[in-house]
């Protein structure tokens, strides 16, 4: 994989993409009382990772475990376990392995990712590994007391698909992260019914909503253009 400035390679588009969503993010931290700086650190993080991850570029992953870390400590905080650990034992691990998965599989003298084609199989193998941790984890959670159990474990099920089409690369990791974007969103206004201090994660997720779906139409258009870049090739 050909190392390039990560910033340097992102497109006008894509860099107002990341500006309104800081700026969106930290808009809502200012007109919130009282603040919580550590959700507005793991927001920052969190739309910074993601804008890489769209480019396909391995250092989207590695942002993407800090930010696991941080949001994991958050939702502890709130007794949301299932996202606790969702991405402190889930999210994070499976980014770890997206890093391995992306280094051993870049496209030629790019700073990208070499996307794979979606296959039936792929798709069964994901549903059916994200089925089964699903089924395990819901009766963890309820063990736990989690807050807004059917969410919660609605959160494992999207989050666990998008780490596995993750890691095998492939476009719809954004559509599943997606899916899990608008069941965060639903978690923090609840949770922010409870404690104003939360809003912030609410606008956080609204703009991963935003660009998860870019990264979906990214991913798309970089996989023509990487077939299309083979054939000539060949």
């Amino acid at each position: 994989m050909k190392y390039r400035n990560p910033i340097k390679c992102l497109t006008k588009f894509e860099k107002i993409l990341w500006l309104v969503s800081i700026v969106v993010v930290t808009a809502s931290f200012l007109l919130t009382e009282p603040r919580d700086y550590l959700t507005l650190a793991a927001s920052l993080i969190g739309v910074s990772a993601l804008i890489f991850v769209a480019k396909g570029m391995v250092i989207g992953q590695v942002i993407c475990v800090v930010f696991a870390v941080f949001y994991g400590i958050i939702s502890f905080h709130f007794k949301y376990y299932g996202e606790t650990i969702t991405y402190l034992c889930m999210s994070a691990p499976a980014s770890i392995a997206a890093i391995v998965s992306w280094l051993k599989n870049p496209f030629p003298d790019t700073s990208e990712v070499k996307i794979t084609k979606t296959t039936p199989k792929m798709v069964i193998t994901a549903f059916g590994i994200a089925t089964a941790i699903t089924v395990v984890f819901y009766f963890i959670l309820k063990f736990l007391n989690t807050e807004n159990l059917l969410f919660s474990t609605l959160s494992v099920f999207t989050s666990m698909l998008a780490a596995t089409f993750t890691h095998m690369r492939n476009p719809y990791y954004a559509i599943a992260y997606a899916a899990n974007d608008i069941v965060l969103i639903i978690l923090w206004i609840l949770a922010s019914i409870q404690s104003i201090s939360y809003l912030p994660m609410i606008f956080c997720f609204i703009m991963f909503l935003f660009n998860d779906l870019y990264g979906f139409v990214n991913w798309k258009r970089l996989r023509k253009m990487q077939k299309a870049t083979q054939k000539v090739a060949e």
